[in-house]
């Protein structure tokens, strides 16, 4: 099989941290080399030592082989100049990788042009046929499921539930991370982009993916959190994936200094100790699950002791064990959630 060499298309957002995120956890955590990114905006420049290139005539003296949809606009559509992005990919031969609500492989012209050139179009947050409501298998799962919870969107629960996936791997235990959206399929290789699935179907593919990981070897679990349930846009995808995966505990995620949901003036972010107490009341009865722990983004803090003093502040805030997974390791909440498991 001829090595995937990745071209990531992040045209005019592969410096924003919030709707380049697929861009970050693709680099970050993928095992496919990225070769090359693409954004007109910043040609010349890098991104943590990855060239960035101006067109895709560019990019190909890296010999990409696939070109993947590096960013997550709001809706899930393409801007209008990405058009022509997407049909110089695949005129320049390359397969076609993409996130976003709007499909590449069900648009007539560019399947057309894909046919021509002979590249395959990958949607992955197409889902897959069959899906329905719950069975309760979700319960009988011989696995401990944890799933991380936020208090706002791109905030990092899916860098959480990586690195805390990582952190369990390391010390020999039997762990999978499961991915339930597009990043996250992107790193794993397999699992259902939830935010597109019907709604009332939206708990039944979250059973799916804890019984799949199961089945993967998993007996923990790490499933990756959407959304959040104070978000006034996309809180109906969290409350679906938490009574679908029905996890033995949360990881409360949340970003150093928020006060507002981003995006949306006029709706604040509840204290901490209060998201505390609406995640474990709206869990499923039959499953009464417990918050263990806060991962805490300090991204914004620039200082190493500013960013612990921040961490310690949260820890007394919520009483719970506090820590920030990607700027000092995860083994403190790894170690957190194997005391109450």
């Amino acid at each position: 099989m001829e090595e995937r060499r990745l071209l990531i298309l992040g045209e005019g957002f592969s410096h924003d941290a919030h709707y380049g995120k697929t861009m970050r956890g693709i680099i970050r955590y993928g095992p496919d080399p990225v070769v090359a990114v693409l954004d007109s905006k910043r040609p010349g420049e890098s991104h943590e030592g990855i060239p960035i290139v101006g067109s895709v005539d560019e990019a190909l003296a890296h010999r990409p082989t696939v070109a993947v949809v590096g960013v997550a606009t709001q809706g899930g559509r393409f801007p209008p100049a990405w058009r022509e992005l997407l049909k110089d990919s695949i005129a320049a031969g390359l397969d076609v990788e993409s996130g976003l609500h709007e499909f590449v492989s069900e648009d007539p012209e560019l399947t057309a042009l894909a046919d021509r050139h002979g590249v395959e179009l990958r949607d992955l947050r197409k889902p897959p046929p069959g899906l329905s409501v719950p069975t309760g298998a979700n319960l009988a799962v011989d696995a401990s499921i944890v799933l991380t919870v936020g208090s706002d969107c791109a905030i990092g629960k899916k860098t959480v539930a990586v690195e805390l996936d990582l952190a369990a791997r390391k010390r020999g235990l039997a762990s999978v991370f499961v991915p339930t959206g597009q990043t996250g399929i992107a790193i794993a290789g397999w699992g259902i982009a939830v935010d597109a699935v019907v709604s009332d179907f939206l708990a039944g593919a979250a059973e799916w993916l804890v019984v799949e990981g199961a089945r993967r070897g998993g007996e923990l679990l790490f499933v990756e959190g959407q959304g959040s349930l104070v978000h006034p846009l996309y809180s109906g995808v969290t409350l679906g994936l938490v009574h679908g995966s029905v996890p033995h505990l949360f990881v409360l995620c949340h970003a150093a200094g928020a006060t507002e949901i981003e995006g949306s003036p006029g709706h604040p972010i509840p204290p901490l100790g209060e998201l505390v107490e609406l995640h474990e009341r709206i869990a499923l009865p039959a499953r009464k699950s417990k918050v263990a722990c806060v991962a805490l983004n300090t991204a914004s803090i620039t200082d190493d002791e500013a960013a612990r003093e921040a961490v310690a502040a949260v820890a007394e805030e919520t009483g719970l064990p506090t820590a920030d997974p990607v700027r000092f390791g995860a083994h403190h909440l790894l170690d957190a959630l194997l005391a109450r498991l």
